[in-house]
């Protein structure tokens, strides 16, 4: 764990197109892989990386998140007249004593770089985490907490990066730049989505980031880019100028919760490993005849 990283910024005020009808009257952050909305499970890796401020950059239609991590005195009343104090214990995991959150409404889509850059007066001049909660990470330790500790050595922003299939290029900022160490590379050049043929490499950024604060003085002098967006990869790019900037090839598992084969996947394989309901559920599978 990383004593450096205080803060926490989530981008959640996207509209899930991609999940709909399901996320018309919910949000994408809020659909379930196993028992634990998706936005639960990065605010988890927040908190095991040691990050007790989480940021929720939200949007209209987003209140379910913040119902989320708040206080449900009703529930708890109903629960523990009832005796029932495992879930009552459940429920209040959900957001832990040491944990304070805040929410800013981004107003407008204009991109991932734009919601980073409503995150900065509540972020100041500390170094923070970005987490995109689409991108269900596993990993052991945490995969924040792996890149917290590269960054509390090298004091530089570091990016999660894992090799993709080339024509994925496509769906990935891609780095390219000089090896320094084991799973560390020196970035040189990233660019934000290219068509295969003009990819630097194979090396996608994956959903997890954490950066100085200088990279808010980049985003705020951005034009719009990429699909007239002010795109965090150009931020990033522009801060290379100014300071270093790491890949950290990470040790684990991302699903890609953002796209519906994603988010199958994650379901199956983590129900799979889940205490309760992980013994039957794999005798099932098992009984299952597949097709072909």
């Amino acid at each position: 764990m990383s004593s450096h990283l205080k803060v926490a910024v989530f981008p959640v005020a996207g509209l899930g197109t991609r999940f709909l009808p399901a996320t018309k009257a919910q949000p994408k952050e809020m659909l379930p892989v196993v028992d634990k909305p998706l936005i639960q499970y990065a605010v988890e890796e927040a908190y095991a990386a040691g990050i007790r401020h989480m940021v929720f950059i939200t949007g209209r239609s987003k209140r379910a998140i913040e119902d989320h991590f708040d206080t449900a005195y009703e529930l708890e009343s109903e629960l523990e007249a009832a005796g029932k104090h495992s879930l009552l214990e459940l429920l209040r995991s959900v957001r832990m004593d040491d944990m304070h959150c805040s929410y800013v409404r981004q107003h407008r889509m204009l991109g991932l770089g734009h919601a980073v850059l409503c995150a900065e007066h509540v972020v100041g001049s500390k170094p923070f985490a970005v987490l995109l909660a689409d991108d269900l990470m596993v990993g052991q330790p945490p995969v924040l907490a792996q890149m917290g500790e590269q960054f509390a050595r090298l004091g530089r922003s570091v990016l999660a990066v894992q090799e993709v299939p080339t024509e994925h290029t496509r769906r990935y900022g891609i780095v390219a730049g000089k090896p320094i160490e084991e799973r560390i590379t020196q970035i040189e050049r990233i660019v934000e989505k290219p068509a295969p043929e003009a990819a630097p490499s194979r090396i996608g950024v994956a959903g997890r980031y954490i950066l100085t604060p200088t990279i808010f003085n980049h985003l705020r002098q951005l034009g719009t880019g990429a699909g007239g967006e002010i795109q965090l990869t150009d931020g990033i790019a522009r801060l290379m100028a100014d300071e270093a900037v790491y890949a950290y090839q990470y040790r684990g598992k991302r699903y890609d919760c953002g796209s519906k084969e994603g988010f199958l996947e994650a379901t199956v394989e983590l129900a799979l490993q889940h205490a309760e309901v992980g013994p039957p559920f794999r005798h099932y599978l098992r009984q299952l005849a597949l097709g072909d």
